[in-house]
């Protein structure tokens, strides 16, 4: 480190962190520096880490850590210097670092940068509250030399700075930082206000300070003689300020009020507090004339934030207004340290929170032995920790509660767009709809025309937005599915003539179990409740209202003729009796088998291994009849399989392909739904018996991504 241009601010800087500097870690730096060839013009950014890292220990009071953070910033970001940090330095220069790093990152992705929300995005981007701190700094120094930038430049980086930095600096309690880059925004961006309202408040400083001395010095000597223990500070109000009051009042610069204040700090017991508050008022009140419009009474009523005063405008030499705020040690250093800090007495309220981190923050940067310590470390940046901030992919930000999922996000963008999520992909990684949201995260939502919402998803959401849409969809489309099965059972009741009881038939559902007639109506419509099974509950539970012909058993069971195939040895017979395959459990050639005597007099087939054998055969044990199938059969039979695995690329077409080329087999129908990366799929197919079905699920399993096949 030797270049001149910038060694006499590496020797400030050393002066200034020799008390605390770790003087291995400045040694290493230094000779990476040696060490890394660096491309031309590369001392201008040694030079300008040097000057932000002087801001930052002089007028923010930062420590060891953030000096040597910021001085190997220009290395990391242009991947001069890639070493391990938390090795070769420590975990808080690294985690500095990375700070630095997520927000020049979050600058490049989002346009959204006048507004608040990109203001707490900023702040909890950064786990460390330093890495905000140097932000700060870095703009302060940007500020200051702002006149060596284009005429453009100039302009956008002062907008920037009063909308951003400024009120950022406020909100962490840095008012000389806020003020400085208040006044410095507006001298490039209303130049000509600037230089009226500098030179209206006065020619110089001197005649500036001379004057407040000129308020004080009677005061102090009348405050004194009152035998009174106090300090008085006084100063002129920024230009900004000044700026802000013409606006908001619609008045000119004569018209303002308070040019110039006046602070008496009283050191009084706590019982005696208000009446010298008072008595300092009268004081006052008798040596200058005051507004009585301008009187603020924070003592007798102090604001809901705890902040106490007593504030009163009057006229002093050379007609001129000034405001005295007169309070005792006790309240001032409330106002200053926390319950009423500036920036929550300009108007920001409700985060109580934020208090004693900012009190707790400001004893920090007051004192330099806990600097010494590097006591910042304690500091962490929640202030915002009950919110979280996330982007769309083309930039756009959105504001959710903390523990929101992937799921309250799409429905945020969109009803449709969270009633048709399977998933999602942050970093181009897949994610769950119950993946937790953290700050920064760019997310792209997945969807499929074939989800719909389901009931457990309610517990995979924490808003009240998307509670209330799965909800609606969900009625919605139980409504509709109800309707759907209620016209299905209607039409094919009809079609048998049978007149249909919807009082008998709401006992009936409740008796099989069902909370109303709309869970059965959407049973059916899914096809999950079997009309022609259901037919036979309904009859024979009508039986029981009105006596009917008894159902033939099973010994008692006559042949009856049949067109279709005979394939089946039924109680011995092979010959015309008249039977279908359950739709339940779909048998083929060569599953073990038995028969159900139905009401109507026909045969159902079920497989042994059958959902719904163990009901039927403990509760209408008299209607089971044997049944097998004969030494061969060439017809085809329907049968489901379940289908779970990775959702790839083209999978659903493999699976398509595979079973396209087998001859004996025939694809009826393929429905798939994709969820988290994964899928889910149900395959109707016919085939002739189980050592083809056996083949093909054998088959299907050795496709890539296929993690199970299932025969339903």
């Amino acid at each position: 480190m030797k270049t001149a241009a910038w060694f006499s601010y590496y020797k400030q800087l050393m002066h200034h962190c020799n008390h605390f500097i770790n003087k291995q870690m400045i040694s290493k730096v230094r000779q990476v520096y040696k060490q890394t060839p660096l491309p031309e013009g590369f001392d201008y950014k040694i030079g300008q880490a040097l000057q932000i890292a002087n801001i930052a220990v002089v007028e923010l009071g930062l420590g060891n850590s953030a000096v040597i953070a910021v001085l190997l910033y220009p290395l990391t970001k242009d991947k001069l210097y890639q070493a391990n940090i938390e090795t070769e330095y420590n975990v808080e220069i690294a985690t500095i670092l990375r700070g630095m790093d997520r927000i020049k990152q979050l600058y490049s992705k989002t346009p959204s940068l006048e507004t608040e929300n990109f203001r707490k995005l900023l702040l909890t981007m950064a786990e460390d509250v330093r890495v905000i701190m140097i932000m700060l700094a870095d703009r302060l120094h940007t500020m200051r030399n702002l006149h060596v930038k284009q005429p453009e430049k100039q302009q956008y980086i002062a907008r920037e700075t009063a909308f951003l930095y400024a009120p950022m600096a406020h909100r962490m309690g840095l008012y000389k930082v806020k003020t400085e880059m208040e006044d410095l925004s507006m001298k490039y961006t209303v130049p000509s206000i600037y230089k009226e309202i500098a030179g209206k408040l006065s020619e110089t400083k001197r005649e500036r300070d001379r004057y407040i001395e000129q308020f004080i010095e009677p005061l102090r000597q009348k405050l004194t003689a009152a035998g009174l223990t106090f300090t008085i500070k006084g100063r002129t109000k920024s230009i900004y300020s000044i700026w802000n009051k013409i606006k908001k009042q619609n008045t000119t610069f004569e018209g303002i009020y308070d040019l110039f204040a006046i602070r008496v700090i009283l050191d009084s017991d706590i019982d005696k507090e208000k009446a010298e508050c008072w008595q300092v008022y009268s004081v006052v009140a008798d040596m200058y004339q005051p507004n009585p419009k301008r009187l603020r009474d924070w003592l007798s009523n102090p604001k809901a934030n705890g902040y106490e005063s007593l504030h009163t405008t009057v006229m002093g030499p050379e007609g001129k207004w000034v405001e005295v705020q007169i309070r005792t040690k006790r309240m001032d250093e409330v106002a200053e340290k926390g319950v009423a800090a500036h920036w929550k007495y300009k108007g920001v309220q409700g985060e109580a929170t934020m208090d004693t981190w900012l009190k707790n923050l400001r004893e920090v940067l007051e004192n330099p032995e806990l600097n010494d310590k590097e006591y910042m470390d304690e500091f962490k940046l929640n202030l915002y920790d009950e919110e979280v901030f996330v982007f769309t992919p083309n930039g756009d930000l959105h504001k959710l509660p903390k523990g929101a999922t992937l799921l309250d996000f799409a429905f945020a963008i969109h009803t449709h767009v969270g009633s048709t999520c399977v998933g999602g992909k942050i970093a181009g990684k897949n994610v769950t709809l119950k993946y937790v949201l953290h700050n920064g995260d760019q997310i792209e939502v997945i969807t499929s025309p074939n989800q719909k919402p389901r009931p457990d998803w309610i517990n995979l959401v924490v808003t009240s937005k998307a509670k209330q849409r799965i909800r609606q969809v969900i009625k919605e489309t139980e409504t509709k599915q109800a309707n759907a099965g209620r016209e299905i059972l209607l039409r094919r009741f009809k079609n048998w003539k049978i007149e249909l009881d919807e009082s008998r038939l709401s006992k009936l559902a409740k008796k099989m179990g069902y909370k109303n007639l709309s869970d059965l109506y959407i049973e059916i419509a899914n096809e999950e409740l079997e009309v022609l099974d259901f037919r036979e509950q309904y009859l024979e539970f009508d039986k029981r209202e009105e006596p009917l012909q008894e159902p033939p058993k099973a010994d008692e069971f006559t042949k009856r003729s049949t067109k279709q195939e005979d394939v089946l040895i039924i109680n011995n017979e092979t010959k015309g009796v008249q039977y279908s395959m359950a739709k339940c459990c779909n048998p083929i050639f060569g599953d073990e088998i038995f028969g159900f005597v139905s009401v109507s007099g026909g045969i159902k087939i079920h497989r042994k291994d059958c959902p719904n054998a163990p009901q039927m055969i403990s509760r209408f044990g008299y209607r089971i009849v044997k049944a097998a199938w004969e030494a061969s059969s060439t017809q085809q039979n329907i049968c489901t399989l379940y289908v779970t695995g990775n959702d790839d690329l083209g999978i659903v077409t493999n699976i398509s392909s595979l079973i396209s080329k087998e001859k004996s087999v025939t694809l009826r129908s393929i429905s798939i739904n994709s969820d988290a990366g994964m899928f889910e799929g149900r395959l109707v197919l016919t085939v002739t018996n189980t050592q083809e079905l056996d083949k093909i699920i054998h088959k299907i399993r050795t496709v890539k991504g296929v993690q199970q096949v299932t025969r339903i």
